[in-house]
């Protein structure tokens, strides 16, 4: 099957999925299974600590989370990735949370969405639970300036994907994309900055 075909074959699952065929969900799962792993994989790259939320846990937890929303208009392929990564960021905040309860503190430190290298920085490990609860924080805020930020934020960082992608999950051309990345990271610098 091509990439092409596959796409159009997600895309009409989801509709399908929308309309009230539970099947189709079942149908959806071996398509999609290798791009959410891909997904669930760049996020546990980034954790360094406890390992009991394995990629295979969290590749998992997020597909239930996202088979039981039964008010989502699944739109495309690149809706389904974009509703994914927000699945993700959920999963690793509540994640998070149980684990610093068991911790108990912490020292907060700077955190980027980028490193000097332009790529991301580790962010998800115990030491610093208290870094992704504080981006969870800035995002619910940055949430009242500018939902779509948020999106592309997680899109971006949670979702791992491109500028192009994140453009057509979005439904935004790739320049309104790159200057809501830079705003959102900008916003979010200096938010946990003041924290």
């Amino acid at each position: 099957m091509t990439n092409t075909s596959s796409k159009a074959t997600v895309t009409r699952l989801l509709l399908q999925a929308r309309d009230g065929n539970s099947g189709a969900l079942n149908d959806l799962f071996p398509l999609v299974y290798e791009t959410l792993y891909e997904l669930a994989h760049g996020q546990r790259r980034r954790w360094h600590g406890d390992y009991t939320l394995n990629t295979t846990a969290l590749l998992h937890e997020a597909y239930l989370k996202l088979v039981d929303q039964s008010k989502v208009e699944w739109k495309s392929r690149s809706h389904f990735l974009a509703v994914s990564a927000r699945a993700m960021r959920h999963i690793l905040i509540n994640y998070a949370q149980k684990r610093k309860t068991l911790k108990r503190g912490g020292a907060q430190t700077k955190v980027t969405l980028d490193d000097d290298e332009g790529g991301r920085e580790a962010l998800i490990d115990d030491e610093r639970l208290d870094d992704l609860l504080s981006l969870h924080e800035a995002l619910t805020a940055l949430g009242q300036k500018s939902e779509r930020q948020v999106r592309v934020v997680e899109c971006r960082f949670f979702g791992d994907m491109t500028i192009e992608q994140t453009a057509a999950a979005l439904d935004v051309s790739p320049a309104t994309v790159k200057r809501d990345w830079a705003l959102a990271q900008a916003w979010l610098f200096r938010h946990m900055k003041e924290d």
